[in-house]
């Protein structure tokens, strides 16, 4: 695995949308961790992006039946990422989770910032980037917690850690494109 440089890529949801938003730097890997990286960064633009140009109020807000709002999804996915990225650290007590603190990562509170949640994302996000540039062994695994989720004595690689989190963040935006048209129209892509 060797670094190639960095590449920095500006994209657009329509063509000929005056507003760009930037990606951050993505590290050009070869092989199956430069996949996974991009693959990642990817799904996060795509999510980031239903959050372009709102308010704290519009991001807090639940147009649809779903009690799903933008910024809770950010702070949702910031918090999963995380606590997967130290499930490959640590073992699996990164996983336990309070039902309250669940509860309040899919709000926007009212002492909350979209801003300050897209800030943490990307701290979050680095990280994990980092951590996977710097780790040659994706086989390594740990077994997962007992929970009515997860098969008995499974366990899992760094590998398909990174493949869940990148469909965990996918499927989130997917729900935030919903929201987002819900919103204000906004597509982010089409």
């Amino acid at each position: 695995m060797s670094d190639t440089g960095a590449v920095r890529t500006v994209e657009t949801a329509e063509a000929g949308d005056a507003a760009a938003v930037e990606r951050s730097d993505v590290a050009v890997l070869g092989g199956e961790h430069g996949d996974l990286l991009a693959t990642l960064s990817q799904t996060r633009f795509f999510l980031r992006f239903t959050t372009r140009e709102l308010s704290d109020e519009q991001a807090a807000g639940r147009p649809t039946v779903s009690a799903l709002c933008l910024g809770g999804l950010i702070k949702h996915v910031a918090r999963v990422e995380e606590q997967w990225l130290e499930f490959v650290r640590s073992g699996p007590e990164a996983l336990s989770q309070d039902p309250e603190q669940r509860d309040a990562d899919f709000r926007l509170g009212p002492d909350e910032t979209l801003d300050d949640a897209l800030a943490r994302y990307d701290q979050v996000a680095q990280r994990t980037d980092d951590f996977l540039r710097g780790r040659p062994d994706l086989d390594a695994d740990q077994p997962l917690p007992v929970a009515p989720w997860f098969p008995p004595g499974e366990r899992w690689s760094a590998r398909k850690v990174m493949l869940h989190v990148i469909a965990e963040t996918a499927h989130h935006a997917g729900h935030a494109d919903v929201i987002r048209e819900s919103i204000d129209g906004a597509k982010t892509m089409g």
